[in-house]
């Protein structure tokens, strides 16, 4: 196995599926994609998972669409939302421009379309028209789902406008909590890594990006970095649902991460690269 950007052989990590790269420090992780399988979803309360990250990712969205609209080309009026999930961005988009979505997860994508949300179930970019482009194409917390991540960008290259923009929000392996994981996996408690790495949902991440090493593999395929940016990747509000969302949590365990995490970790979150950010590009 070879890194995916600087295709230097790739090294054993923290897990059995774990390699990294030793040159430029990309992460990849070969876990299984299983969304739409019914086992997967047996794991997670969507209701306890929309309340978990609802607050959150509102706040991030509307300062993403505030960012999109500072950095695309004059005029940019249509937008593409890849795995629009619960409809959120679409919702803070929708003033701004002219939005539609694409979700793979079927249950997801219909109760969003039933919401009168403009959604289309499939994927990208297969559920599109062979005509159809766009003048943003956004990834809020996709990208680094997607295993064959540089046919994407190309497609994504394919579907944008002449000077269109790509937006990228996804986690960095330069964050607090990451890095806090990866030290608790070399001492034996693999726990927090695995659940960042989200092993054994139906959607797990199969990359980790650090701002540097993603500019150069979005770069590769035919687009410029034009900003580069850190957001917040927890609040208070949604913790305890957000702790307990996935899997058969100990009550006591999952009280004792909520203590550390909000007594003492988020009061230091501002000291430390967060665990978030957002690049966005624009087509050559």
């Amino acid at each position: 196995m070879t890194c995916i950007i600087c295709h230097t052989p790739l090294s054993t990590g923290l897990s059995g599926w774990h390699r990294t790269c030793p040159s430029c420090d990309y992460e990849s992780g070969a876990l299984t994609v299983a969304i739409n399988h019914a086992a997967g979803h047996a794991e997670i309360d969507e209701t306890v998972r929309e309340t978990a990250l609802k607050a959150l990712r509102q706040d991030n969205f509307r300062a993403i669409v505030a960012l999109t609209r500072q950095f695309a080309a004059s005029g940019a009026c249509t937008l593409l939302d890849v795995g629009s999930d619960h409809g959120w961005f679409l919702e803070s988009a929708s003033g701004a421009f002219d939005v539609l979505g694409i979700e793979p997860d079927e249950r997801v994508g219909a109760k969003c379309a039933a919401r009168g949300l403009p959604v289309r179930i499939g994927y990208f970019p297969q559920a599109l028209n062979a005509e159809e482009r766009f003048d943003i194409i956004v990834f809020n917390d996709v990208i680094e789902h997607i295993p064959d991540i540089r046919t994407a960008l190309r497609d994504c290259y394919n579907r944008l406008t002449p000077d269109g923009t790509l937006v990228l929000n996804l986690p960095s392996s330069r964050g607090m909590f990451y890095r806090l994981s990866k030290l608790f996996a070399r001492v034996g408690v693999h726990g927090p890594f695995s659940r960042l790495w989200q092993e054994g949902m139906p959607s797990p991440h199969v990359h980790y990006f650090n701002p540097d090493n993603l500019t150069r593999l979005v770069a590769s395929e035919g687009f410029d970095l034009r900003h580069s940016t850190e957001i917040a990747s927890v609040k208070a509000e949604g913790l305890w649902q957000r702790l307990t969302v996935f899997g058969n949590v100990h009550p006591l365990k999952a009280a004792l991460q909520w203590f550390g995490i909000r007594c003492v970790l988020l009061p230091l979150m501002g000291l430390f690269p967060s665990d978030i950010i957002v690049c966005i590009f624009r087509k050559r």
